[in-house]
């Protein structure tokens, strides 16, 4: 999944360390100052910041979204940045001066709301009146009113929600090619992958002459969707969302997987294999580009043995798909009674802060009228998909009031990679309605994403939503928590992000005779508050739940 959205996890609280000249690539910008007037056009005028994927193409090339402009009766000059959001963030909101509407670039925590006090609208009389289509997913979902109201009762921000997507984000795929190539069967347990990873290493698993172009197993982080936290699932443990930072639920309480000793084994397992050579050498440096392009090999000869990606042809390209199958999770060990898959439906489906308004917007209603215009049935399907029209070429809407996604007019593209150029993807506001599951065509690649999970079904459709799932987004927090947990966050994420790498990269290290010094110093880190503070909030949200 290209767009894969990165949980903020209450890290807010940057200090203010740079000005924001040069922030990214734009078609206009500036503050509130001169909008909210009427363009010789009879239009009004609004500004507009959208936190875009590096694949999206100017939006202003999209015709789907002029014809939303124009048809809310406004005109809007847009600032586009898809790079460095973070860093350029605190300068903007510190000065007070942002666009009329933010699109993708708060904070999914709500924590921007917090600590900028009195920058942005509150939102709340401005949808009771001006926008039926978000009153109707507040109607038809309620949990998504949930999701953006503060403990105030405040709501700062649009949600979006789009039925769709699957239970988990991250599938584990390995080369079924190499694995007939070389007369093996797909692996089920950690040894068994240890023996197949060996045999792609030194037995020429792609056939191509050559022992030494193989990468017999390669991931991203340790933490993220396709990181080596899939493998906790190995040991039992039931893990929630794309980048959780270690926190999960099990059986009500919520913990921290770096310091659970199933964490151990995972990286005593992942040392191993290190030490064997069967784990991309760049896998802890590799960004995200690098981890996509190396699995899409050469030609028809394939690199990666074993991985976890979004979709095959996403992960691999067209060209080596078909040599992946998914594979359902391993177990640890042939002893192993229950094994667990990634629960992340909340993260695919839900997203918190879409659309957030300046509190100095000068026409409110026609700024809420126009984000409420992307919640339409109709366009939120062009806003996920693309437009419906001949320049865009990205759905279509057919006689009998369906829909249909259609395949990329390149077809040198994937579908993933067509989607994500050409309109605002998942990082769009938009309310794709439960109908649309018989009503909408999905494009191949979203229904290989749908067979392809299929093999953690079982696993994921025993999940208790009121014991072992964690959805961070719906967690509410008082500014002293917030200020808190970002505080003690940064210093754990700096010991774990060191030493989970070191561990599986030196093998001289002794993880079992260092673990317990590690765990006290993340307690001493501020893991002990965090967890007591995040405990407090998801019983909180508990209460919600029916």
């Amino acid at each position: 999944m290209k767009g894969k959205r990165i949980l903020a996890a209450l890290l807010a609280g940057c200090m203010v360390t740079a000005g924001l000249a040069g922030c990214g690539e734009s078609t206009g910008g500036g503050s509130s100052g001169s909008t909210g007037s009427t363009a010789t056009s009879g239009k009004v005028k609004l500004t507009a910041l959208f936190v875009k994927h590096s694949l999206t193409k100017d939006v202003t090339k999209m015709k789907w979204l002029q014809q939303l402009e124009d048809k809310a009766g406004v005109e809007i000059e847009w600032q586009q940045i898809s790079a460095d959001w973070d860093q350029k963030k605190s300068a903007m909101f510190a000065s007070g001066e942002i666009p009329d509407l933010l699109f993708n670039a708060v904070d999914a925590s709500g924590s921007d709301f917090v600590q900028y006090n009195g920058l942005f609208a509150d939102m709340t009389s401005l949808i009771e009146k001006d926008a039926p289509n978000i009153s109707q997913m507040f109607k038809d979902h309620p949990e998504t009113k949930t999701l953006v109201t503060t403990t105030d009762s405040k709501i700062y921000a649009t949600p979006s929600y789009q039925a769709l997507w699957p239970k988990t984000n991250g599938t584990m795929y390995i080369n079924k090619t190499w694995l007939d190539n070389l007369g093996l069967k797909v692996p089920t347990t950690w040894d068994e992958l240890e023996q197949v990873l060996l045999a792609f290493k030194s037995k020429d698993a792609n056939k191509n002459g050559s022992t030494s172009d193989e990468i017999p197993m390669d991931f991203n982080g340790f933490d993220g969707a396709y990181g080596l936290k899939n493998l906790l699932g190995s040991t039992g443990m039931q893990i929630t969302g794309i980048s959780p930072l270690g926190y999960f639920a099990e059986d009500g309480k919520i913990k921290n997987y770096y310091v659970d000793d199933r964490f151990k084994t995972v990286m005593k397992f992942v040392q191993k294999l290190y030490k064997e050579g069967l784990i991309n050498k760049e896998a802890v440096t590799q960004d995200y580009s690098k981890f996509q392009s190396v699995a899409r090999g050469s030609g028809k000869t394939a690199k990666v043995g074993f991985t976890w990606g979004w979709e095959a042809g996403d992960r691999f390209g067209n060209e080596l798909k078909d040599q992946y199958v998914a594979i359902p999770q391993l177990k640890e060990s042939t002893d192993t009674q229950k094994v667990c898959y990634s629960y992340d439906y909340y993260d695919l489906n839900y997203r918190s802060n879409s659309v957030a308004m300046s509190n100095q917007c000068k026409d409110k209603d026609a700024a809420m009228k126009f984000i409420d215009a992307f919640y339409n049935e109709k366009n939120s399907i062009q806003v996920l998909f693309g437009g419906m029209n001949d320049t865009d070429k990205g759905t279509k809407e057919n006689s009998d009031g369906t829909y249909e996604v259609l395949a990329p007019a390149d077809t040198s593209i994937d579908p993933g990679t067509w989607k994500w150029t050409n309109t605002f993807a998942d990082d769009g506001p938009l309310y794709i309605r439960d109908e649309m599951k018989t009503k909408l065509k999905l494009g191949t690649d979203m229904q290989a994403v749908t067979k392809e999970k299929s093999v953690y079904d079982d696993v994921l459709n025993t999940v208790d939503p009121k014991k072992n799932v964690y959805p961070q987004q719906f967690m509410k927090y008082n500014q002293d928590d917030i200020n808190t947990m970002a505080m003690n966050q940064a210093n754990i994420t700096n010991i774990t992000d060191q030493t989970w790498s070191t561990w599986m990269t030196n093998a001289n290290k002794n993880i079992d005779s260092e673990w317990s010094a590690f765990v006290t110093s993340l307690n001493n880190a501020g893991l002990t508050k965090n967890l007591e503070i995040r405990q407090k909030a998801y019983d909180e949200y508990l209460k919600t739940v029916k």
